[in-house]
């Protein structure tokens, strides 16, 4: 494996910003008033879905770039390990009049704060109980891929089933009935603090898996290859599964579960940089932060009175993309 200068990852990361900085500045002229450059308080509320819509992509594409690697898997997901299920539930859960009344005794951070937090460690809870099973089964030090990606499955059927129960239970909570951002995902308001502790968390995660990034290249080989490179495997494994968990908790805990962002990405980002996932990594997360931004610009532009008339939750566009994505890596995999 080729030596991977500091100079050349400064490159790339400048060039994914300045990537990132023009899409974002295209997306904040699509509105539902039609495209123009917007102004005022327009100028302010599309600032700040752009900027929440790119780092929430941006923690998507390097969570899902890291779940192919690790589990050598091209169509897993950022939220395959029951990440999204387990955070759906718990910002449900959050909704509850007893746990709301509770909060409000610890003041305004709390209630303010609240359900991120709860949906933060919903879904990290969830990928604690999957890895859990996984290392009871495979062995304390080693996770295998097939049975993670089969434990994932189940955790989420499991959470998804109790959302639906306790839907079903109590309808009448403030917004209950099944609301649509808890389970397709959208950009909507979020408050400083709340904007803060996701982005402290996201950029910790990110940074971990640059870190990792070298033997991440190493671990898309068998594991036996990898130890005969001097990767210890096991560790990796573990250390790069809790760094893109921890990066999708806390996306998911200001957006809701957003599909497919972290699986088109990665795969758009290696037909233009290759496998290694020293280059990998920083394009899959400037392809994520644009991919979502022009998403949500696509929402606003579809709420013009001559189209929709209303917002859709970027959720549902990227769940349009990329279900057709999804088919096509099926049937290019059957070709090869």
């Amino acid at each position: 494996m080729k030596r991977w200068s500091l100079g050349r990852l400064c490159l790339l990361i400048s060039a994914g910003l300045i990537a990132w900085a023009a899409a974002a500045l295209l997306c904040l002229c699509f509105g539902s008033t039609g495209f123009r450059f917007p102004g005022g308080d327009e100028l302010v509320f599309r600032r700040e879905s752009v900027v929440v819509a790119s780092l929430v992509g941006a923690a998507l594409g390097a969570a899902g770039t890291a779940y192919q690697a690790v589990l050598r898997n091209p169509l897993a997901d950022p939220y395959l390990l029951g990440a999204s299920s387990g955070a759906a539930l718990a910002a449900y859960i959050w909704r509850l009049p007893a746990l709301t009344a509770i909060l409000a005794l610890g003041g305004s951070a709390a209630v303010e704060i609240g359900q991120q937090a709860f949906a933060f460690g919903g879904s990290l809870a969830a990928v604690a109980v999957v890895l859990a099973i996984t290392s009871a089964r495979s062995g304390a030090r080693r996770l295998d891929p097939v049975t993670l990606l089969l434990v994932g499955v189940i955790v989420n059927a499991v959470c998804g089933a109790v959302y639906l129960l306790l839907n079903a239970i109590h309808k009448d909570i403030p917004g209950g009935g099944g609301e649509i951002g808890l389970l397709v995902g959208g950009i909507g308001h979020v408050t400083t603090l709340q904007f803060n502790c996701a982005a402290v968390f996201i950029a910790a995660g990110t940074l971990a898996l640059f870190w990792l990034a070298g033997p991440l290249t190493v671990a898309a080989l068998s594991d036996e290859e990898a130890r005969a490179l001097g990767v210890r495997i096991g560790r990796l494994r573990w250390l790069s599964l809790i760094a893109a968990s921890l990066v999708t908790a806390a996306a998911v805990a200001i957006s809701g579960p957003i599909a497919f962002v972290g699986l088109i990405c990665p795969h758009a980002a290696r037909r233009i940089v290759g496998q290694d996932q020293r280059r990998l990594l920083p394009v899959a997360t400037a392809a994520g932060a644009i991919l979502l931004c022009a998403a949500d610009a696509a929402s606003r532009a579809l709420a013009q009175q001559s189209l929709l008339g209303s917002q859709l939750q970027v959720g549902v566009l990227t769940g349009l993309l990329g279900g057709p994505f999804f088919l096509v890596l099926l049937m290019e995999g059957d070709r090869a």
